[in-house]
């Protein structure tokens, strides 16, 4: 059956699945170092100061999904297609012109909307001179993210991922430790991160160019700036309505609930954020993947790879959440017992991860398919339905109100995305093959739930993941193995054997 396969639908399928790989090891180190650093906040300040930080961390991750004012794709869409290195020169120094010049916008903004921020949520002394702090924050972290970009959209997973999945989460650790040995509070904590970005950036930027051979220029940047914002804006207004959509909690819970409940969430979102590990990882070259397949009319190898690695994402994702929503409140309750309370909006959000990984990269599709006025429009009807949804639902239900609009947000979201992709282009992932690995999940949480029953503690955990797991891969060995992920399997290894082999001959 293998045989029968495309061989570009083989090629694609191999270098998404690769990307994959490179990229899981990479974003699971940068989650475990994203989770590190919110440990080591969380025992270094109380309650209260860390609700502090939390609450003006995440207004700075927001506004870092706005400040390359939609760059990043423009990078994935144009790059790949530029017909020579001048394009590609021209391309790359509007993107850094763009991230500069919306980063000092909103550095300004910040700096002069922080003190009324303080008074609409938390209202604490330290607020306000460390949301102006993670103001100039933002930019850098737009800087690093174009820097990664770069080498994403030249198929290097290896650059994307040490500078994005890497250096960017270790250059917050590096400053939130240093800064909390040597005495400093939420305001210290800042501004060591605001140092540490810094110098990531003097040191990535001449780093990138070096290595990619891609040299930013603005002379000339006229000639690609209606046909970059045509794809950029749309990106963009899109991004700023999913901040409406799933990033309306975070603000919310500041402005509704306590500093406590801020920092409660966030530890949530930390944990979720794990979550999402599968999807980044598959995403990572799919999209210059999918612009090269639209752009040659190969629509029918689009669809198969799509499906294809759709169904890896769900086989992949299941653990992770069969893992937090049965030991969910042992692992909050690592980084304290207060936070112990966020396991039901834990559980409540997994949902919503659960439909948003099991349809794939729709969003990235509908941007390489030139469709991001479709997109841009569909995320601003749900950002409006979302706000008072989730409004609504926090006032009522508290944290657990949060967690439930953004969930059904993200559910909505992507689920209607499905459709669009299958009314434009024809795209559309759903088998039964799909059917495989959810049965196999639910004699993996079953096993969990049995081991959460007989032990306690970490134990419970580490025994309760094991038997799950092994569990789990029983039952997809039952069932079946798709002959398409059997073929990625089987070239991946034959390739890292080889390179194994290739290391230790030398």
């Amino acid at each position: 059956m293998s045989r029968d396969i495309d061989p570009d639908e083989r090629d694609a399928l191999v270098t998404i699945a690769h990307g994959a790989v490179v990229t899981s090891g990479a974003v699971s180190a940068q989650r475990a170092l994203s989770t590190a650093t919110e440990f080591v906040l969380t025992r270094g300040l109380g309650p209260v100061t860390y609700g502090v930080y939390a609450l003006a961390w995440r207004i700075a991750q927001v506004l870092s999904r706005l400040v390359t004012f939609g760059s990043v794709p423009a990078l994935q869409r144009f790059l790949p297609a530029a017909d020579d290195a001048a394009q590609r020169s021209r391309v790359t120094g509007l993107a850094y012109v763009t991230t500069i010049g919306f980063g000092s916008v909103i550095a300004v903004s910040v700096w002069l909307l922080a003190p009324l921020i303080n008074e609409r949520t938390v209202t604490e002394p330290a607020f306000t001179p460390a949301m102006r702090l993670f103001g100039l924050l933002v930019g850098l972290l737009g800087l690093v993210m174009i820097v990664a970009a770069i080498f994403r959209a030249i198929g290097s997973a290896r650059g994307e991922v040490l500078f994005n999945k890497l250096l960017r989460p270790s250059a917050r650790l590096v400053g939130a430790t240093l800064a909390l040995a040597l005495g400093y509070s939420v305001v210290g904590v800042a501004g060591a991160m605001v140092v540490c970005m810094l110098a990531l950036v003097v040191i990535g930027v001449p780093a990138s160019t070096r290595s990619t051979g891609i040299v930013p220029r603005v002379h000339g940047i006229r000639s690609e700036a209606r046909r970059f914002y045509n794809h950029a804006g749309p990106v963009a207004m899109s991004s700023l309505g999913k901040v409406f959509q799933n990033r309306v909690d975070i603000l919310l819970v500041g402005a509704l609930l306590t500093a406590v409940d801020a920092g409660t969430y966030n530890v949530v979102l930390v944990l979720i954020s794990i979550t999402w590990i599968p999807l980044l990882s598959f995403n990572q070259l799919l999209p210059p993947v999918a612009s090269d397949l639209y752009a040659d009319d190969q629509m029918e190898t689009l669809n198969a790879v799509y499906s294809s690695a759709t169904r890896l994402i769900v086989t992949t994702v299941l653990p992770f959440l069969a893992v937090l929503g049965v030991y969910g409140e042992q692992l909050l309750a690592v980084f304290g017992p207060t936070y112990a309370r966020g396991y039901v909006p834990l559980v409540v959000y997994l949902g919503g991860v659960f439909v948003g990984s099991a349809v794939g990269a729709t969003g990235w599709l509908l941007m390489m398919t030139d469709h991001q006025y479709a997109r841009m429009l569909l995320d601003w009807i749900l950002a409006v339905l979302n706000v008072a949804l989730t409004y609504a639902f926090t006032v009522r239900f508290g944290l657990v109100g949060a967690a439930l609009g953004t969930s059904l947000a993200i559910a909505t979201q992507n689920g209607l995305q499905v459709l669009l992709l299958r009314h434009f282009e024809g795209l559309f992932p759903f088998d039964r093959t799909f059917l495989k690995p959810l049965v196999a999940g639910s004699g993996m949480i079953a096993a969990m739930l049995a081991v959460r029953v007989s032990l306690s503690g970490l134990t419970a955990i580490a025994a309760g993941t094991l038997v799950g797991l092994a569990s789990y891969m029983f039952g997809l060995v039952v069932l079946g193995v798709d002959p398409r992920d059997r073929l990625v399997i089987t070239e991946l290894a034959a390739r890292y054997r080889e390179a194994i082999a290739g290391t230790f001959t030398r």
